[in-house]
């Protein structure tokens, strides 16, 4: 039997960079189909779907490695249609690729939401403790630390964006190093593995990286 993943960022397709790293992870014999909640819209039209606040703030990277803050509501109803469309495609798996909450894409058959998926991750290693943030932007803040607050469990969020170069991410660790977490989350799925490695460099607390645990819990679907 043919494995396929499908995928779908928030963005446009291609992304090579995500594409290639979810291929090492869930194994060679695994066929990837990517595309993009905003295929089809030129340039001018993403610049015309800003966020309205920070609670409606996306960060994605398009394919000219270029990095832009859209609309997350724009980009649920586009991503619900995506979506749509590609179940009837014959996937083993669908997935978005995105760390955002998107209330209106729960429910109508199985799609991976590494929201979900990391949720449940964290809750079960650290139902209480500090638990450090690495987020995209800083208007996202109020937002995600909300998300993964919980009774008896502190929220220390530091904001880095996942282009950054090795200075911003050896300050990011270095304030979030300051915070004494027992847990790092990285919930961006654009951050890397060699991010990862220089935060745990500096900040020598266990980290989740999203796009390899998620990708781990799709392998393990596909075999």
């Amino acid at each position: 039997m043919t494995r396929r993943l499908g995928m779908l960022v928030i963005g446009q397709s291609p992304r090579t960079d995500v594409q290639a790293q979810m291929q090492v992870l869930v194994g060679a014999d695994v066929a990837i189909t990517l595309r993009g909640a905003l295929d089809g819209m030129s340039r001018a039209e993403i610049a015309a779907i800003p966020p309205r606040d920070g609670m409606d703030t996306l960060f994605t990277k398009l394919p000219s490695g270029e990095g832009v803050t859209i609309s997350k509501h724009v980009v649920e109803a586009r991503a619900k249609t995506a979506l749509s469309a590609m179940r009837g495609e014959g996937f083993t798996v669908t997935m978005l690729c995105c760390t955002g909450e998107f209330p209106a894409l729960d429910g109508g058959g199985l799609v991976v939401l590494p929201s979900s998926v990391l949720s449940g991750v964290v809750d079960g290693l650290l139902p209480q403790g500090r638990l450090g943030l690495l987020l995209p932007l800083a208007e996202q803040t109020e937002q995600l630390a909300a998300k993964w607050q919980r009774p008896g469990r502190t929220v220390h969020p530091v904001a880095l964006l996942p282009t950054a170069g090795p200075a911003e991410i050896d300050a990011a660790a270095h304030a979030l190093a300051a915070t004494s977490p027992d847990l790092v989350v990285m919930d961006c799925m654009s951050y890397t593995q060699p991010m990862k490695d220089r935060l745990r460099a500096i900040c020598p607390a266990p980290a989740l990286l999203s796009i390899t645990a998620v990708a781990r819990i799709i392998r393990e679907m596909l075999d």
